[in-house]
């Protein structure tokens, strides 16, 4: 069954507390539940169990009643695409919004290397920011994402390329030698996380578990353009690390490229990164700084921006402009790049140049939006055709 079929809810981005609920109406006794909880979270988020019969700890009966109630869908791939890097974008479906229609599309990247994988998810269904620079800040914002279809994108990857516990990968080349082939995750697909705080902190706390998904929190990071007033919050609650989309060093071109900033300016925005509770050489903030042409990538643009981070324990990825159809920019000369680079790092702070994965099949910085919108097009004007 496709998950555009299913009807019943999945247990997917269940909390404990709400797996706990789901034995109550099923008449568990209670005295039962938390050992019932204990153990369908572990065949879940530990074993990847994609089948209530898999669960042989628990009764038959009650592997009925969960399957005839519930169901453990994720995201559904709908397309994969393997770039000459080996970088992989998949094109997955969520459940469908209302009866009968298909289900929205997001997109995930995964970004193998030799002895680590990055996982790059999506907390949105489009994005309400519209940085200049970015082409998915050109697709307008549809909804928020659920705790379930965001923790749902690690499952589905782990499914795809064979991370859970004795399984085996449907497409193994390319793939990381290490045991885990996906050691990171980065909240740096479709959408903004700050503006889906909730939903994401509560999909990160099952990323974060030691009995869940579990990733260290040092090895998840949520990119934020700026949402400053949640930025302590997301610190306090969730504990992971921090990224910054920056781009810029001066309020006017910033307001520019990350239109957030005309709400909370540069200084409000360093101001809570420096309160950022944890902060420290080990668990510095990552500034990101796309590098265009002419606009930000000046030697003086290099020796402001090394001022205003000044004190801030602080890593830089300096990124290469990715083009996308229609984009207003161009990419910073590599020589440019290297003079910038050199500033930065004599100041005493990495600077790595990103290296560019995936921009053969547009699942690069900034190029998340193509597919999505292309197969959700065709969908409409199949439906408009259908008698």
């Amino acid at each position: 069954m496709s998950i555009s079929e299913n009807t019943k809810p999945s247990l997917i981005g269940f909390s404990r507390e709400e797996l706990a609920r789901v034995f109550a109406e099923l008449s568990v006794p209670e005295k039962a539940r938390g050992m019932r909880v204990a153990q369908v979270w572990n065949w879940i988020y530990a074993r990847g169990a994609t089948d209530f019969a898999r669960m042989t700890v628990l009764s038959k009966d009650l592997r009925a009643a969960l399957a005839e109630n519930y169901s453990l869908e994720r995201p559904e791939i709908v397309t994969e695409q393997v770039s000459a890097d080996g970088t992989r974008k998949w094109l997955a479906r969520l459940a469908p919004d209302k009866p009968g229609g298909p289900g929205p599309l997001i997109e995930t990247v995964y970004i193998p290397e030799p002895s680590r994988g990055t996982l790059c998810i999506s907390s949105q269904i489009g994005c309400t920011l519209t940085c200049s620079f970015c082409h998915t800040g050109t697709q307008k914002l549809v909804r928020n994402l659920s705790p379930g279809e965001i923790a749902g994108q690690i499952m589905l990857a782990r499914d795809r390329v064979g991370d859970w516990p004795g399984a085996q990968a449907a497409n193994p080349a390319g793939l990381p030698e290490a045991e885990r082939k996906i050691t990171n995750i980065v909240l740096m697909g479709m959408g903004e996380p700050l503006y889906n705080f909730e939903n994401v902190r509560d999909a990160m706390a099952i990323a974060a578990a030691s009995d869940g998904l579990a990733f260290s929190k040092r090895r998840i990071t949520l990119s934020t353009s700026g949402v400053v007033p949640q930025i302590p919050r997301w610190g306090a609650e969730a504990g992971t690390m921090l990224a910054i989309s920056l781009h810029g060093v001066r309020d006017e071109l910033r307001d520019e490229l990350v239109p957030i900033n005309r709400k909370w300016p540069i200084a409000e925005l360093l101001g809570a990164c420096r309160a950022y509770p944890s902060l420290s050489n080990a668990r510095r903030i990552t500034f990101e700084y796309v590098m265009l042409k002419g606009l930000n990538d000046s030697i003086a643009d290099a020796k402001e921006l090394v001022r205003l981070l000044a004190g801030i324990p602080a890593k830089i990825n300096l990124i290469p402009f990715n083009a996308w159809p229609g984009a207003p920019y161009e990419c910073s000369e590599w020589e440019q790049i290297e003079a910038f680079a050199e500033v930065v790092n004599k100041a005493g702070y990495a600077s790595p140049v990103r290296s560019p994965r995936g921009r053969d099949i547009m699942a690069a910085c900034g190029q998340l939006k193509s597919e999505s919108v292309k197969q959700r097009a065709s969908e409409r004007r199949a439906e408009a055709a259908a008698p």
